[in-house]
């Protein structure tokens, strides 16, 4: 059974964010509105996005 990921899809710009938001979501590589990426569920990730919750958004998939 496949471990389930989070897809992360970028929704609004980096204009006026804070630097470490911009960071945030420069390691998570999204680069852009509209932007989607697929990462593991783990504890350092859930944090990463829950920095930057206000700017993506967030569904579980099955690997």
């Amino acid at each position: 059974m496949a471990k389930p990921k989070l897809r992360v899809k970028q929704t609004r710009g980096f204009a006026g964010k804070k630097p470490e938001q911009v960071a945030v979501l420069k390691g998570l590589g999204l680069s852009g509105p509209h932007t989607v990426v697929v990462v593991d569920n783990t504890p350092s990730f859930r944090g990463m996005v829950k920095k930057v919750l206000h700017l993506v958004t967030v569904e579980e998939t099955d690997g």
